[in-house]
């Protein structure tokens, strides 16, 4: 499917923030990706190309102000000196300007930090959000608010993300009555269907894509 691709800035509280954007040429329900700490390298914009490939228009803020991290203590160095403020306030600025360019309700899919603000979004705008896909991140949230289907995509060994905390995470969706789907690969690490990192697994990142854009097509 052609795809038309686009580097756009955003208004967030009258700064300039930069954001990609990827779509289908006749349009398509709207999924806004939400990147890890690394910042928002090339893969996530080919993962926007690939998302848009399969008939979504696709818009990922960069919550790094430019700076992509190669290694874990560059990440760690930009994660400590980022304004969650601010941050919260872009992701909120990129779903409102998707929101007027789709109809319906948007997906998220979050990355690691990203996977923890779209529970953010998912929770406290949830009218808004029909679908939502966690690739091995999470966070505390008031998930009885979510009202959007829910896809998780974890190691069965994590160091980055526990185990017992997302087994934790998924009864909470089930006792608050959440449609949320957990999937395990087992034997991958963190940040396992990322292309450019060591911990990549292409036979789990294949599978993991699969069900992804099946449960978007099903739900958006």
């Amino acid at each position: 499917m052609p795809i038309r691709t686009s580097e756009i800035q955003l208004n967030v509280n009258d700064k300039k923030v930069n954001a990609y954007l990827a779509s289908p040429e006749n349009g398509g329900p709207g999924v806004l990706l939400l990147h890890a700490w690394w910042g928002l390298k090339p893969f996530f914009k080919q993962v926007c190309d690939h998302l848009a490939g399969q008939g979504f228009t696709v818009l990922a803020p960069d919550l790094r102000d430019g700076q992509i991290a190669k290694t874990i203590d560059e990440a760690k160095v930009l994660m400590e000196k980022s304004d969650n403020q601010l941050t919260g306030n872009t992701v909120t600025a990129a779903k409102d300007h998707l929101r007027s360019m789709v109809k319906g309700k948007i997906g998220l899919v979050g990355f690691s930090m990203g996977a923890a603000w779209a529970l953010s979004v998912a929770s406290t705008m949830p009218e808004q959000v029909g679908a939502v896909v966690l690739f091995y991140g999470n966070d505390e949230a008031d998930y009885g608010k979510i009202t959007a289907k829910v896809m998780g995509h974890y190691s069965d060994n994590d160091e980055w993300e526990p185990n017992e905390y997302v087994e934790k995470t998924f009864a909470a969706f089930e006792s608050a009555g959440v449609d949320a789907t957990l999937h395990i690969y087992p034997g991958v690490g963190h940040w396992f269907v990322e292309e450019d990192r060591p911990e990549y697994d292409s036979a789990a990142a294949l599978l993991a894509w699969s069900r992804t854009y099946e449960f978007m097509r099903k739900n958006l």
